[in-house]
C-alpha cells in the first residue's frame, strides 16, 4: 500500500504536524490503526507527564499519596493497612487483601 504525506492538528496545543509516509507505513506495520492526534513536542511532555506509562501500580512522582485505611486481619489478628475503606461486616475481604499482599 502506498502512503502519502498527512497534515494533522494537534489535539493538544493545535499546530498542525506532518504525518509522513514513513510513520504511517510504520503504524501499519506495528498493527496500529489510529492516527496520531499529538504532535512530537506534546507527545513528549505527555510522556513525561504521566512518568508510568500509565500501566497499574505506576504512580506519578507528583501524585498524592494514596489514602490507606487501618484494619485487623481476621486471620491472624495482625494490625495492617489496605487502600480501601473495608466494610465491618465483611472480615473476608480483609482476608483476601492480606493474603494478596503475603504473595
Amino acid at each position: 500500500m502506498s502512503y502519502t504525506d498527512k497534515q494533522i492538528t494537534c489535539s493538544d496545543c493545535g499546530t498542525i504536524f506532518t504525518f509522513s509516509a514513513d510513520e504511517q507505513e510504520q503504524f501499519a506495520s506495528r498493527g496500529y490503526t489510529n492516527e496520531p492526534k499529538r504532535c512530537a513536542t506534546c507527545r513528549a511532555a505527555r510522556k513525561q507527564n504521566t512518568s508510568g506509562g500509565g500501566s497499574y501500580g505506576n504512580r506519578s512522582a507528583g501524585a498524592a499519596p494514596r489514602q490507606m485505611f487501618p484494619v485487623k486481619c481476621a486471620t491472624c489478628g495482625k494490625d495492617t493497612q489496605v487502600p480501601f475503606e473495608p466494610v465491618a461486616t465483611d472480615p473476608s475481604t480483609v482476608q483476601i487483601v492480606t493474603a494478596r499482599q503475603t504473595r
